[in-house]
């Protein structure tokens, strides 16, 4: 049985912050093999979750290496993990407009218009979210506080973190 539990967002943008120029020696960096962007973006939502979901091909999940899930480092597996419609352990967002999105929630940018080739974090809002003042973290180009105003893309889409789902033992 699944309960959904709530999404810490000030750890994850804390995490965000504190390895956004360096690399957490926990995880493999993946920039030299297609970029770190969804692999940072993936711990920091760890870091804000506590609860992968181990689900072969399909689920969210970093063992090592050559041990995790294509959702935890591919643009396109984490959004489709992330929006699934049925419930398995692991966080659970939605897609919103720009306006809906507060820290911890994450950004994906399509700069070629053909697939969508970046995940950051969201790490802080000034006010009413824009372009110029939603700030974002990322690996890939190693960023902290910068605007999504200052990156070329042709398209862009926004993932709020809805929740956790987490299983709780039956009696």
């Amino acid at each position: 049985m699944l309960e959904q539990i709530a999404y810490h967002r000030r750890a994850a943008v804390a995490y965000a912050h504190r390895w956004a120029f360096q690399r957490n020696p926990a995880f493999y960096d993946y920039e030299d093999i297609g970029g770190d962007c969804t692999n940072f973006a993936s711990q920091c939502l760890y870091a804000g979750s506590g609860v992968m979901d181990f689900t072969p091909d399909f689920g969210w999940y970093y063992l090592n290496a050559n041990d995790k899930a294509p959702a935890w480092t591919g643009v396109e597996y984490f959004y489709r993990y992330l929006t699934r419609q049925i419930p398995t352990p692991g966080p659970a967002a939605q897609s919103v407009r720009l306006r809906q999105l507060v820290p911890g929630d994450f950004v994906q940018l399509n700069a070629s218009g053909e697939a969508f080739t970046h995940t950051a974090i969201v790490v802080q809002i000034l006010g009413q979210p824009t372009l110029r003042n939603t700030l974002v973290a990322s690996h890939s180009y190693d960023t902290d506080y910068r605007p999504l105003s200052t990156y070329s893309f042709r398209s862009a889409r926004f993932l709020h973190i809805t929740g956790v789902w987490r299983t709780i033992e039956s009696l």
